[in-house]
């Protein structure tokens, strides 16, 4: 058994789609909601979750990603609306939502779960819904407050951004947060 890393799979960010995250993030902050915010730096949108992988799976997970893109091309995403998982009665996780090539974003993220799958990584029980983290709730939420958080962030909307490769990132959890470094990134061509 070789050495153990936390990784994962996601699409990178453009500075200015952070930028509009983070003027968001800065006006829920305002509210006083108990959330914890993800650091701009850590916000990506991630396709599927690894674990604790071994070092030497990382060239299995750079080859299904490979292959993963082959039928895609380049796909045009945008931030769009602000929501909450589970949902709003019982609000956990913060997030952005997206729109655009939505459809195609979901196809590519079954195909690259449908190429990990023989590698050991399970498929996830949840259908994917594609989207950006913002915060995580740590405690209650005051119901009135909230609400007015949402209806000023009502027409949340980033610029748009091409989604042109895919990224394998080692999860290092530290005191101040998460540290993402990238393992591996594969380019999405025009197929």
């Amino acid at each position: 058994m070789g050495k153990k890393i936390r990784a994962f799979i996601a699409i990178s960010v453009p500075e200015p789609v952070l930028e509009a995250i983070a003027k968001a993030q800065d006006r829920l902050r305002r509210s006083g909601l108990d959330i914890r915010w993800v650091r701009k730096e850590g916000i990506h949108l991630t396709l599927k979750f690894l674990g604790n992988i071994d070092v030497q799976d990382a060239k299995q997970v750079r080859a299904a990603m490979e292959l993963a893109v082959e039928p895609f091309s380049p796909f045009t995403l945008r931030g769009e609306g602000i929501g909450f998982f589970p949902d709003l009665r019982r609000p956990r996780v913060v997030w952005a939502g997206l729109s655009g090539d939505v459809e195609d974003l979901k196809a590519f993220q079954g195909d690259l779960e449908s190429r990990l799958k023989p590698l050991g990584f399970a498929k996830e029980k949840r259908p994917f819904k594609g989207h950006l983290t913002l915060g995580r709730v740590k405690g209650h939420l005051d119901r009135t407050r909230l609400s007015e958080a949402m209806e000023a962030l009502e027409a949340f909307q980033t610029e748009s951004f091409t989604a042109e490769s895919v990224v394998l990132f080692q999860s290092d959890l530290r005191p101040g947060g998460a540290v993402y470094s990238r393992l591996a990134e594969v380019a999405i061509k025009s197929a």
